[in-house]
């Protein structure tokens, strides 16, 4: 049923792009009140040499080594770069889901995987250079304990897309485009959680209280995480560009390439050495999505109901 005029068709109603603002919004402001766990969780997976494993032992040792802001080094990309990355994700994942449901048949969790994995493909797709650009940004005057990690020096976002460009080619943009697309299973499974989990906590037309939001959203993004953390390892190391790979991977970064890193990491580490910086990660990801989701619901509700749309949406 369209909205206030809106169209029928999913992928131009007003109330996806409403999701869209709200999912960018919500992610933004989650990932700004716990961006040092990120920057401790970039440093863990790219720095192998850093002994430290702790998540406050290390934001501890790089404020001391860098100074306090350094926490922060990289915010403006990171969340220039989320929120176009999110936008994208909830406009695809909400569009789809409204012509599904417009459609036959009652909401599933096959379903709700099968819509994250396209919207999760047109998000790589679409967002993988910024990521790329990001990642440089973030770790740019960073000191490691690895020696063998040299770093380019950027000005800022515009002046890494024209460096990486000149000096890399324009495929860099995309190197981490393969580890990518298989992560699209991440927010793919989280989703498929999230979504199953809020149909049953709101059976009955029950009200979910933020409370679940957060609960729920946190249990979903620590299955999703534990799940595909080993391939965001090797997706971190390529984005940072160290690795040269065999240079047969294209701009795809090739399958031999990742089963490389991924046997060159067992070797140095020990098969838990896949799952160095979990902590930090777990941490992370699974607190900045528990208040995502619930700045997303909050967004959602309140601009329905300020346009007067106060009709029970279904998600």
């Amino acid at each position: 049923m369209p909205v206030n005029g809106g169209s029928t068709v999913g992928l131009l109603s007003y109330e996806t792009l409403v999701h869209a603002v709200a999912g960018a919004m919500g992610s933004a402001t989650a990932m700004t009140v716990f961006f040092p766990l990120d920057t401790a969780k970039s440093r863990l997976q790219v720095d192998e040499k850093r002994k430290s494993t702790s998540t406050p032992v290390i934001l501890a040792e790089i404020a001391k080594e860098e100074g306090f802001l350094s926490l922060y080094r990289g915010w403006f990309p990171v969340i220039s770069s989320l929120c176009c990355s999110n936008f994208v994700y909830f406009y695809t994942f909400n569009a789809l889901k409204k012509a599904a449901a417009e459609g036959a048949g009652k909401p599933r969790p096959g379903k709700d995987l099968l819509m994250g994995i396209i919207a999760g493909v047109t998000n790589v797709i679409l967002t993988t250079p910024m990521w790329v650009v990001n990642t440089r940004l973030k770790l740019q005057g960073v000191k490691f304990r690895n020696e063998d990690l040299h770093q380019t020096q950027y000005r800022g976002i515009f002046d890494a897309f024209s460096q990486i460009i000149a000096n890399e080619g324009v495929g860099t943009l995309w190197s981490s485009t393969l580890p990518s697309l298989i992560l699209v299973l991440n927010p793919a499974v989280q989703f498929m959680f999230y979504e199953a989990m809020k149909r049953k906590a709101g059976k009955g037309g029950k009200k979910i209280s933020s409370a679940e939001i957060f609960l729920i959203g946190a249990v979903a993004k620590a299955i999703a995480t534990t799940a595909t953390y080993p391939l965001q390892i090797i997706q971190a190391i390529l984005r940072f560009g160290q690795y040269k790979g065999d240079g047969k991977g294209g701009v795809m970064g090739s399958l031999s390439n990742i089963f490389t890193l991924f046997m060159d990491r067992i070797k140095k580490h020990g098969f838990l050495g896949l799952y160095k910086g979990l902590e930090a990660k777990l941490l992370q990801t699974v607190l900045t999505a528990a208040l995502m989701f619930v700045v997303y619901e909050k967004i959602t509700a309140a601009t329905f109901k300020v346009m007067g749309m106060n009709q029970k949406l279904k998600h």
